[in-house]
């Protein structure tokens, strides 16, 4: 896969209409200061078009990039920053439920966790809500530079544990840093789009 042209199209509050979009989507969750815009970035070889913080929960919109025009990276709301307002986390599962639920172009849905740590409840309830509406999400196990080598698979157990994840479920390990884990994720979209034509 080769990222040509990228552009931040639609952007979408917790007021705004959903886009009806032609091309696949392919839909990006995980809590608040998982790393998602920084794999996003990655993803599209652009230093700062997600905006990444220092201070978690800054993704509160839906934001939709299209790619070579021919799918959408939609980076959806960060959940379960701690000091975030109730009603404000309400909006946000509000936000992402409509996404999963309307959109009619969803191809897959990564989900983002920390590699660090098992898996919140947060992210098992996420991991479920996904599953309900009938994809079986891609997990990308973040931050994958902080930890030895030798602990890789020792953490993904963890976290495929912890979610008690369906057989088959594909998780790949990945760092912002270095980008290790980028061309198994552009294969495997690459796979995906193939399967849609």
């Amino acid at each position: 896969m080769v990222i040509k042209n990228v552009n931040l199209e639609t952007v979408c509050g917790i007021t705004s209409k959903l886009p009806e979009n032609k091309l696949p989507e392919f839909a990006f969750a995980g809590k608040s200061n998982v790393g998602k815009s920084s794999l996003i970035n990655g993803l599209m070889n652009r230093k700062s078009l997600a905006r990444t913080s220092s201070s978690p929960g800054k993704t509160q919109t839906i934001n939709y990039y299209n790619i070579n025009d021919e799918m959408y990276f939609v980076d959806l709301p960060g959940y379960g920053y701690a000091t975030a307002n109730v009603k404000v986390k309400a909006q946000w599962g509000k936000m992402i439920e409509d996404y999963l639920h309307q959109s009619k172009k969803i191809r897959a849905v990564f989900l983002l966790v920390d590699i660090r740590h098992a898996p919140s409840e947060n992210d098992r309830i996420m991991y479920d809500w996904i599953l309900d509406r009938g994809y079986q999400p891609i997990l990308i196990a973040t931050k994958l530079d902080k930890i030895k080598r030798s602990q890789v698979a020792k953490q993904v157990k963890l976290i495929c544990d912890t979610l008690d994840v369906v057989d088959d479920t594909t998780v790949i390990p990945y760092s912002s840093l270095n980008k290790q884990g980028r061309e198994e994720i552009y294969d495997l979209l690459d796979r995906l789009m193939e399967d849609t034509n």
